[in-house]
């Protein structure tokens, strides 16, 4: 699907950023932002990520949630500008704000870094340490800690399963026209003397799943955020045949982020996150592509669309 495609999407994400630790002249720190229907989730804002929400047509009144991986700067210090702005827009909508719990200390001087400019309506939800779920509502938001060199978390997006009628099956019980539409709204229909249930005409089919793992090396958990995911966005800090320096400094390399997405079964890769010391990303795509084939590896204001289930 082409940028613009991806751009009119239901569900898509908009990298805004894709530098490791330093931003350069063509990277911004990492920050991206994942609009799934009528809601829009911001991850890691780092530096800059007011000015590239504008840049990408996002408005900063619109993003519901901020998830936090870690509390390293170049995933963290774009909140203070981003919040501030909302004060200044009289934005008054709840901003729920989704990060470890161990580093609470360090969000709540995020929060606190500059003047009171307004009311900001904040819901903070720490998230401990071991498997964690929430509930948002339209999706099931989980994460699992992952090996950096700090507390840190990766994250799942879960849409529901759904119920997806079989047209073999409608036919075989007569059902059709309005009377399918009667079946899919009270769950049941009288045809022919006999109770039928949606049930018995339609299977449960899983909902789309979204995944966002940053900061980490190899570890169990990041394939099982991965796991089945429709779009997997994965940090590749560094090239293949740096994996010693990956190790030091709790990365990953291209390589190893497209094995994670080959075990986990994912759909589609997103790399980024990328070390100043590569600034072509098409060579971490071509490290990749080889074990993944399905691969982007991301420059800033990418916008990727999440892939339709099967």
């Amino acid at each position: 699907m082409g940028d613009e495609a991806a751009r009119a999407a239901n569900r898509a994400l908009l990298v805004l950023g894709t530098a490791a630790q330093t931003p350069t002249r063509d990277r911004h720190h990492n920050a991206h932002v994942l609009r799934w229907d009528d809601q829009l989730v911001l991850f890691d804002p780092g530096e800059s990520t007011q000015i590239q929400l504008g840049r990408g047509g996002v408005k900063a009144a619109a993003i519901d949630r901020v998830c936090f991986t870690h509390l390293h700067g170049d995933h963290c210090l774009g909140l203070p500008g981003f919040i501030e702005r909302r004060s200044n827009d009289g934005v008054d909508r709840p901003l729920h704000l989704h990060y470890p719990a161990a580093s609470e200390g360090h969000l709540r001087n995020l929060l606190d870094a500059t003047e009171d400019t307004g009311p900001v309506d904040l819901r903070l939800h720490p998230v401990p340490e071991g498997p964690h779920e929430h509930d948002a509502g339209a999706f099931r938001l989980v994460s699992r800690p992952l090996d950096h060199t700090v507390p840190a978390v990766g994250w799942r997006l879960e849409a529901p399963a759904r119920r997806h009628l079989l047209a073999d099956r409608l036919a075989e019980m007569g059902i059709q026209g309005e009377s399918v539409g009667r079946l899919q709204r009270d769950g049941e229909l009288e045809v022919r003397g006999r109770r039928v249930t949606v049930e018995e005409v339609s299977e449960s089919r899983p909902g789309q799943v979204f995944a966002f793992v940053m900061d980490t090396r190899r570890c169990p958990a990041a394939v099982e955020l991965a796991r089945d995911a429709d779009l997997l966005v994965c940090e590749s800090t560094y090239r293949t045949g740096e994996e010693d320096l990956a190790e030091a400094h709790g990365h990953l390399t291209a390589g190893q982020a497209a094995e994670i997405a080959r075990e986990a079964g994912a759909r589609r890769l997103v790399l980024a996150h990328f070390s100043q010391r590569h600034p072509d990303s098409a060579g971490f795509a071509a490290d990749a592509r080889p074990v993944f084939p399905e691969v982007v590896a991301a420059d800033d204001l990418t916008w990727v669309a999440v892939p339709a289930r099967r």
